[in-house]
């Protein structure tokens, strides 16, 4: 690895639907671990939504309240994923397979589809999850259960590019 390389910021962006609940969770949860690592020379994060139905709000109130419980900050505005974001992320990871195949229809080259990946890829201790559910239609189990796959698999992901720059 050169460098330039090893110098390089690695940017995340984190994608659900609305870009309301499961990514803006995702989001401020790794950028809590990357504060609380002193990664942020390293790691960059960034959310958002295959639809663009919310563009512009704020997350869920709910899944704000259950992240601020937890001591986590979930109040970027929700955005659209657009084309340009496979030429400014290093990290395109979804949460679950219709993202998944929503993000994979706007790929053009294996550049792009190599930067997809699945949040639940990076789980350590949920790895019998293959999704992480969207709990907008549910009650407050269905928030917390997400919180719990997402804080897993964001710490699994920190280790992950730590590893992958050879940091440790």
């Amino acid at each position: 690895m050169d460098l330039t390389q090893k110098n390089k910021k690695i940017r995340l962006l984190f994608v659900c639907l609305g870009n309301i609940c499961r990514s803006p969770a995702a989001e401020g949860i790794m950028q809590n671990i990357v504060d609380k690592n002193e990664l942020q020379d390293i790691i960059e994060v960034e959310s958002a939504g295959t639809s663009g139905w919310h563009e512009g709000d704020l997350p869920d109130e709910r899944m704000r309240a259950h992240g601020e419980r937890r001591g986590f900050n979930f109040s970027s505005p929700a955005r659209k994923f657009i084309k340009s974001d496979f030429d400014n992320f290093d990290y395109i990871i979804v949460m679950d397979d219709d993202n998944y195949n929503n993000v994979m229809s706007l790929a053009t080259n294996n550049s792009q589809v190599n930067k997809i990946r699945k949040m639940t890829e990076f789980s350590v201790l949920y790895k019998h999850h293959d999704e992480i559910p969207d709990p907008y239609y549910g009650g407050a189990t269905g928030f917390e259960l997400v919180l719990d796959l997402l804080e897993d698999a964001c710490e699994g992901l920190m280790h992950k590019i730590i590893e992958k720059r050879n940091l440790t």
